[in-house]
């Protein structure tokens, strides 16, 4: 993987990962458009970005961790479904499903259920002041919608924004909601990440992680700022069609080019 495209890759995570189509499926689909091998280097660099994505969180929301205790508890509450089931599942899910062809019909399905549930979701009023108001029991509830979010395509904000619309929240505490719980999800699963790769690189390699970890920290926080005033004002239904256009065209393209849809 040369600098190019690293840069495409951190781009693209940076800009999906707590948007509701699927950070991890646009990687795979996009690694496979640009015929990247996914070996130790890609796996320890698409770390490196998503824990870089991660960390815009923590600038944009640093005042909700300085509240109070009462948050990290409802967060840990809301990640242990996830942990737990991730723990066991995980080595299985990405080795059968880890591919082009389950995400491109994954993105297309999780469409569909993003455009039903803005329009279920469009008048929903708030059950809350604030999202750290919500109740461990509800914290649970979405922690249990994160789960879907193991399968590759899903998306971990879809998942658990769908998860927050049925607890209670609004669109725009949902999408809050969301970003709180991808510090500790995604921190556990970029921990695991690395304890699993221990490898060593280059110095030129070693300078693609540093250039892509910027570069995915910058799109995070515009990503971030820009959805609430969009979900605000214009629901998940954009996003939904995206999906679905997303999904359909990658499969054309695959079915042109000849890519295998089935490799890892």
């Amino acid at each position: 993987m040369n600098l190019i495209e690293a840069i495409i890759l951190a781009i693209v995570e940076g800009l999906t990962e707590f948007l509701p189509v699927s950070s991890t499926g646009h990687m795979i689909l996009v690694a496979g458009l640009m015929s990247i091998q996914k070996d130790s280097f890609v796996k320890s660099f698409e770390i490196v970005v998503q824990f870089a994505a991660i960390l815009s969180v923590l600038v944009v929301y640093y005042k909700r961790f300085l509240v109070s205790l009462e948050i990290y508890f409802k967060l840990f509450v809301a990640f242990l479904p996830f942990g737990t089931i991730a723990f066991f599942t995980k080595d299985y899910i990405k080795e059968f499903l880890f591919n082009p062809a389950f995400v491109s019909f994954a993105l297309i399905a999780g469409g569909v259920v993003l455009i039903l549930l803005d329009k279920w979701s469009e008048k929903k009023e708030t059950q809350y002041e604030k999202v750290e108001d919500i109740s461990y029991k509800k914290s649970f509830l979405i922690g249990l919608t994160q789960c879907f979010a193991l399968f590759p395509g899903v998306s971990r904000a879809a998942a658990t924004i769908f998860g927050g619309l049925f607890a209670g929240f609004n669109r725009k505490q949902a999408a809050e909601y969301s970003f709180l719980l991808a510090v500790p999800t995604m921190f556990a699963a970029t921990g695991a990440e690395l304890l699993e790769s221990g490898s060593s690189f280059t110095k030129d390699e070693y300078i693609i992680m540093g250039v892509g970890g910027l570069v995915a920290f910058i799109f995070a926080l515009l990503a971030i700022k820009t959805f609430i005033s969009f979900v605000t004002r214009f629901g998940f239904v954009l996003f939904g069609y995206y999906r679905i256009v997303a999904g359909v065209i990658f499969l054309l393209v695959a079915w042109y080019t000849g890519m295998e849809l089935s490799a890892h």
